[in-house]
């Protein structure tokens, strides 16, 4: 059934709805949505739409930026001077726009933090930061600006003060400036727009929760969040979606941040052309990129690299390379975030990985009920890692979360995962202990403390890798299965994420049929907890109420 606007309100916003609803425009589900969310916005009393600083915006923009706005950046501009008369307050404080590479999300946003610096947007003191993970992607929109100044510096002297550093509008005292991740402390009071470039890069909330600390008492406070999707799973971008898709869903209700995300909702929709334009809303203002994109299109099948990224930055459909992908993290990963139940009594086998003890450890507990499979999995992290500055993940905040441990030796000494089996077992009842074969003997001393040895009570296995390539295919089949049940478990996920598959035999030439695990990449990429999760899966024949075993699935042999 056809949608229909509900009423008039400007129109930059009206001409946007109706080009939606009438199929003119092709967008995905989640701008269906958000344009349902404007409309309920914008139809509550008092809400007043300036239609004064609107047209002055676009003005001004079209005029010292020297271009014609798209029709969604017009739709955006005209949002931003919604107001609630009320209480004198923005109906949409925060943006989360999402859109394919290429599309000018930087090339949006430059003339929006220009304007909303002038005596025309008539907020003295609105001070706009600009942040990004790297001085490159930090200074791009800023330098846009500066450019822009530099043009027609002749007349816009007499308003603006310019450096490399700072921009300052003379007439409204509003300052400009950028900043990278490396800012430690900042005063969010007197800041009035926040701009966060490329979230799909940030690991951690550290540096937003720096800017936005004391935000917000500025008049018209604004914050902007604008990124294609990435490669980073379980970072900022990933919550931020999950937050996204309650607002589109209504589970969070009254919220006055608007979603914006532009994808495709199908895979097969990336072989079709049309449908581009759900990702890509300036693909039909834009030959070149166009052109690019189809260039990219007719390699996809030469390379996965090429298909990876195609899939991920044009289509923000992220898709692991398959070739290496332990399997499709947003199908059958992101569906292991269920609650876990009361396994009080449960029997189950306990995973042990660690690459090095003075880096990265994992310990799993797995049990089984039926076919589905629960699983409790806890890390520790050595402080003196020589990797940790590398490590691609927001690990403080995990072990604020006490997903994770960290520990401040130079090691980590086995007695931690011990003690913590130890605890454990007063609660559960294991049935065996697995690790790999040649990590057993520095742990060996302090699981016999313990109670378990693989010689004398036999109730440690040491895996090998014939182990490996038969718990391969039942690890893939439950996660196609959605069997897995880990609770809200960002390092574990993120692990699955770091894991690629290597076909055993491949380094001769030869295809065998099996697979075992590796890195994608050692040191920024860890896979402890995962591999954790694959050493207890090892022992699911010990296990009573096991619905099935992989003893009878084929592993073929050279």
């Amino acid at each position: 059934m056809k949608r229909c606007r509900k009423k008039s309100y400007h129109p930059y916003i009206d001409d946007y709805i109706d080009g939606v609803y009438s199929g003119e425009i092709i967008v995905g589900d989640e701008i269906f949505m958000a344009l349902g969310i404007v409309e309920e916005g914008l139809n509550k009393p008092n809400v007043f739409i300036d239609v004064d600083k609107i047209n002055k915006a676009v003005e001004l923009t079209e005029k010292y930026f020297e271009l014609q706005l798209f029709d969604w950046e017009l739709f955006l501009f005209a949002l931003i001077h919604c107001y609630n008369l009320d209480n004198d307050t923005v109906v949409f404080d925060e943006y989360i726009i999402m859109m394919g590479r290429g599309n000018g999300k930087n090339g949006f946003i430059s003339p929006v933090s220009w304007y909303l610096s002038t005596h025309y947007h008539g907020v003295k003191g609105y001070n706009i930061e600009i942040i990004a993970n790297s001085e490159d992607q930090a200074e791009t929109s800023f330098n846009d600006i500066y450019d822009v100044l530099e043009r027609h510096w002749k007349k816009l002297k007499k308003f603006f003060y310019k450096s490399k550093e700072l921009i300052r509008n003379l007439k409204t005292g509003s300052v400009i400036k950028y900043h990278t991740s490396n800012a430690r402390t900042k005063d969010g009071k007197r800041s009035a727009c926040l701009i966060f470039d490329e979230i799909h890069e940030y690991m951690s909330y550290e540096i937003i929760n720096v800017f936005t600390s004391g935000f917000g008492k500025r008049k018209h406070s604004r914050i902007f969040k604008i990124t294609t999707n990435g490669h980073v799973r379980e970072g900022v971008l990933d919550n931020e979606l999950r937050v996204c898709y309650d607002i589109l869903n209504g589970v969070i209700q009254n919220s006055k941040t608007l979603p914006l995300l532009y994808k495709i909702n199908d895979e097969k929709e990336i072989y079709n052309p049309k449908m581009w334009h759900k990702a890509n809303p300036s693909l039909k203002y834009l030959p070149i990129l166009q052109d690019t994109m189809e260039k990219e299109f007719g390699k996809m099948k030469y390379s996965e690299e090429i298909k990876t990224e195609f899939y991920t930055k044009r289509m923000n459909f992220p898709r692991s390379n398959r070739e290496l992908a332990v399997t499709d993290f947003e199908e059958n990963v992101i569906p292991t975030n269920r609650p876990l139940p009361d396994m009080s009594g449960w029997s189950c086998t306990v995973g042990i990985d660690y690459a090095a003890i003075n880096d990265l450890a994992s310990v799993n507990f797995h049990f089984t009920k039926g076919e589905e499979r629960y699983d409790i999995n806890h890390s520790w992290l050595c402080l003196n890692s020589k990797d940790l500055d590398r490590i691609q993940a927001p690990w403080k905040a995990w072990a604020d979360e006490e997903l994770l441990t960290l520990v401040d030796d130079v090691t980590i000494h086995p007695r931690l995962l011990c003690d913590y089996i130890a605890t454990m077992a007063q609660k559960y009842n294991i049935k065996l202990i697995l690790l790999d074969n040649n990590k057993y003997a520095l742990v060996a001393s302090e699981l016999r403390k313990i109670g378990f040895d693989a010689k004398e009570y036999k109730n440690v296995k040491l895996v090998r890798p014939n182990d490996i390539y038969k718990v391969q295919k039942v690890i893939d089949d439950v996660f196609i299965r959605h069997l897995f049940t880990w609770g809200d478990n960002p390092p574990l996920r993120w692990a699955v994420n770091n894991t690629k598959l290597i076909s055993a035999g491949k380094s001769k030439g030869e295809e065998t049929g099996n697979f075992y695990y590796g890195k994608i990449e050692p040191k920024s990429r860890k896979t402890d907890p995962f591999m954790a999760v694959v050493h207890s899966m090892i022992g699911e024949e010990e296990l009573e109420e096991a619905a099935c075993s992989f003893d009878d699935i084929p592993v073929i042999t050279c």
